[in-house]
Parts: C-alpha cells; structure tokens; sequence
C-alpha cells in the first residue's frame, strides 16, 4: 500500500521551496524567488503556509532601508521532506 503524499508539500512551489532549503542554512525572499522564478505575490502566499505549518521559520529584517525575509527550515520541515521524499519513492519502486 502507498503511503500518503504531505498535501502540503505536494505543491510545486512548496516543494521547490523546502528542496532548496533542505541544502541551504537559510535564504532571503528574493533568492527564492528568483530560483524558482515564481511570482512575490504567490511565493509570499506558499511561504506563509510553510510558516503556519511549522516548517520553515521567516524573519523579516532590514537590509539598509530595504526589508529582508529570511527563511530558515526547522526540524520539522527537515522530518516531513525526509518523509515526503521516502513516500515519494515507494511510487516509484516496481512492485
């Protein structure tokens, strides 16, 4: 039997998120928006859910005059990539 995919890391861009902070200590908002190339509106959108699920941490800053988010994934961020990975997987082993 399969195991259930985490629904909220089965979004594209969620996922692009925690797969590019799974391999980072952190990451500013732009950073990440320019590696995957989508939209402030909508990664600000994912990177709320993230937040709210307690998977990545976000501090708000100021660079200068300019603010700075910053996120960082948490221990539990890093479970439910692992997780999601391994459940992933099993999809793809012939059975």
């Amino acid at each position: 039997m399969f195991k259930d995919l985490d629904p909220l890391l089965h979004s594209q861009l969620r996922l692009a998120v925690m797969s590019l902070l799974i391999s980072t200590e952190e990451a500013d908002f732009v950073f990440i928006r320019e590696k995957t190339a989508s939209t402030a509106g909508n990664l600000s959108v994912q990177i709320e859910k993230l937040h709210e699920a307690g998977y990545i941490s976000v501090k708000k800053s100021f660079k200068g005059k300019m603010p700075r988010t910053t996120c960082r994934i948490s221990p539990a961020g890093i479970s439910a990539f692992e997780k999601y990975v391994e459940a992933l997987s099993e999809y793809l082993q012939p059975k």
